[in-house]
């Protein structure tokens, strides 16, 4: 080998600056790219199904009260659902119903594990602490649709009625569910019809309206048309869920 061979080889063998950089650069993307992709998968809802338009989560929850009225329902993999649902959740429809005995919003509407984010409370009203689950529900869970679901023969507000008349208030802490519901059974005494029924309705109204303009979150959601709420009633005697207009 020749001197100037000799002399060259280290700079021949040795990797430029330039060439360095392109590897670490290269590397670097590639290792980006792994953890963007690791993200991405992290992040994929556990049940795709369930992310759907408000009017198209509404539609689903209807096509399922109508299979549970027809003594239809579908066989649910629960077994698989829980699998499925160990990372996370994302449920298509949040539900505020009524605590009472005889309804059960996921037989309802026919819904498997992980599709309905409900919360119950005697009356289905809005307090402080639903207003803040449907909250998260929306922000957190990008649940496009609310429904608030009264019932025919509400107990909750019947009390309320009959506390009313009776200028009495009942024991315990049922007071304050009178306080909750108060405001809808005044606003139903001027309509003609019967008393409870127009009571009930009045309160599902009342809800709706209070979740539709609750700041900072939901008004924002349903301004922006990610979001809808809506209310209805669930009829006893044959388990239909009724819309309100």
């Amino acid at each position: 080998m020749c001197e100037n061979c000799s002399s060259n080889l280290p700079h021949l063998l040795s990797p430029s600056r330039r060439s360095l950089m392109l590897f670490a650069a290269s590397a670097v993307g590639v290792l980006l790219g792994d953890r963007i992709a690791d993200a991405k998968e992290a992040k994929a809802p556990p049940k795709p199904d369930n992310v759907l338009s408000p009017d198209a989560s509404l539609k689903r929850l209807m096509e399922g009260n109508a299979r549970y009225v027809q003594g239809a329902s579908r066989c649910h993999g629960f077994k698989h659902e829980r699998e499925v649902l160990i990372g996370g959740q994302n449920p298509h429809a949040a539900i505020l119903s009524c605590a009472d005995s005889r309804i059960a919003p996921e037989f309802a509407f026919d819904s498997g594990l992980g599709d309905l984010f409900v919360c119950r409370v005697a009356g289905n009203f809005a307090n402080d602490d639903t207003v803040a689950s449907m909250e998260y529900a929306a922000a957190v869970l990008n649940t496009p649709l609310i429904l608030v679901l009264g019932h025919d023969r509400c107990g909750a507000v019947d009390a309320t009625i009959q506390s009313m008349k009776d200028d009495k208030p009942p024991p315990g802490h049922i007071p304050s569910l009178i306080a909750a519901l108060a405001p809808a059974v005044k606003a139903s005494l001027q309509q003609s019809g019967d008393a409870l029924a127009n009571a009930i309705r009045q309160n599902v109204v009342d809800n709706v309206n209070k979740l539709k303009s609750a700041t900072p979150i939901l008004n924002a959601a349903v301004e922006q048309n990610k979001l809808k709420v809506v209310g209805a009633l669930y009829r006893l005697d044959t388990g239909s869920v009724e819309l309100l207009s």
